[in-house]
């Protein structure tokens, strides 16, 4: 698989160390806040957690749920909505417009956008960074006089394991 066909973000493979995977993106995410200069303050650290802990698409308000559930009182929305644009802007995560939801960014490293491949059956979402498709919709953007200032692609499908393909 060459770089240009990196998944990023990939559908949850069958054997997976999820809180392995779960901790390295927090500790990627306290490096890039520590390099940056940023704070990433308890509750945006819990917010994130609770983005990758599911491996799938999560709205503002499931998080929400999670945290009243924990905090025992109810959780102001204003709250989570700050902390999930602080991870926006830094991106750390990335938003399914689509979904009204939210995912981890597998790469919050290197600026790039993405192109997120959306199961319509299991509602798993995969980041594909292919910057050749990024490329191409910026110059046919450019041809029309368009300035590019930042790109996401939904694309809606069927992932392998719903189509059959990942079965033994």
């Amino acid at each position: 698989m060459g770089k240009k066909d990196e998944i990023l973000a990939p559908f949850p493979p069958r054997k997976h160390d999820h809180v392995a995977c779960v901790t390295g993106a927090l500790d990627v995410a306290e490096e890039k806040c520590r390099r940056e200069g940023l704070r990433l303050t308890p509750l945006r650290r819990r917010v994130l957690e609770l983005v990758w802990s599911s491996h799938g698409p999560v709205g503002a308000y499931d998080i929400l749920g999670v945290l009243s559930e924990e905090d025992g009182r109810r959780a102001a929305p204003p709250t989570v909505y700050r902390a999930l644009d602080f991870l926006l802007e830094h991106e750390l995560i990335h938003r399914i417009e689509s979904l009204n939801a939210f995912v981890g960014c597998g790469d919050p490293a290197r600026r790039h956008g993405g192109q997120f491949l959306i199961c319509t059956d299991c509602g798993s979402v995969a980041e594909l960074d292919d910057p050749a498709i990024a490329r191409t919709v910026s110059r046919s953007a450019g041809s029309l006089g368009f300035t590019v200032a930042h790109q996401t692609i939904e694309i809606s499908g069927r992932c392998g394991a719903c189509t059959g393909a990942g079965a033994d």
